[in-house]
């Protein structure tokens, strides 16, 4: 009953978000400011798991070749695969709940605690657009940095796999070239936007509707954390049997 209650709380949220905007001098630059917090804040931590990530699938990949029959360029391949389909829009989108999500949570929550909310509501304003819309139009850019950690994951594979003596570099770009299906790319960037509004909302909505004091700050972080993972793990199922399967 209370999960029903939160659901129907959350809809109403998202619906209120976009009534009574406010005027776009202000809105302007709450959403760069809300940019560079949430994208180019996050583009370091990114790059560097990407880089990581990609050498490991490559290192994986190419020891578990036992067998001559098996061609050399799976290393490349399988790295692809796996950074694109998975790691990039999943996987980043699971580490980006922990740090955005709870960044956005606590933001909120803290604004909540120390009454700034009210505040902002007894000015006429809305709240919920003030806060929340400018962290949705911000994240629409997400798929720019998954773009570039799909691009340094298939980098780190390869550094890996050349520089670790796993595999050849014309082997590892033969791999990475073949059957290769644009639409691969399009899935993965269609799923990272369902996930960017996801990234937005449900930790603003755990951060807005918080009771309590500095100690339920804390505690609604980690809620908000754990259900935002929770749907992005849900969806990328459900994403993947519609685009896929």
């Amino acid at each position: 009953m209370n999960y029903l209650a939160s659901i129907g709380s959350y809809a109403i949220m998202i619906k209120e978000v976009f009534r009574k905007p406010t005027k776009w001098s202000i809105m302007k630059s709450l959403i760069l400011k809300e940019i560079d917090e949430l994208i180019f804040g996050s583009m370091g931590i990114l790059i560097f798991i990407s880089f990581f990530i990609g050498g490991v699938v490559a290192i994986q990949t190419a020891l578990n070749i036992t067998s001559e029959l098996i061609p050399k360029n799976l290393v490349g391949f399988a790295t692809r695969q796996s950074i694109i389909l998975e790691f990039a829009p999943t996987f980043c989108s699971i580490i980006m709940a922990g740090k955005v999500g709870s960044y956005i949570t606590s933001s909120i929550g803290t604004m909540r605690v120390t009454e700034q909310i009210d505040a902002l509501e007894v000015m006429g304003v809305n709240a919920l657009n003030y806060l929340v819309f400018p962290k949705i139009i911000a994240l629409i850019l997400y798929p720019f940095i998954i773009a570039i950690s799909m691009y340094v994951g298939i980098f780190g594979g390869w550094f890996a796999g050349v520089f670790g003596g796993f595999s050849t570099s014309a082997d590892f770009v033969e791999g990475v070239q073949l059957d290769f299906i644009p639409f691969h790319v399009t899935y993965a960037f269609i799923k990272t936007l369902v996930f960017a509004f996801i990234l937005a909302t449900i930790p603003s909505f755990h951060g807005f509707y918080m009771k309590g004091g500095a100690l339920e700050v804390g505690k609604a972080a980690t809620t908000s954390f754990v259900w935002t993972s929770v749907v992005i793990i849900i969806l990328n199922y459900i994403l993947t049997q519609l685009l896929l399967g």
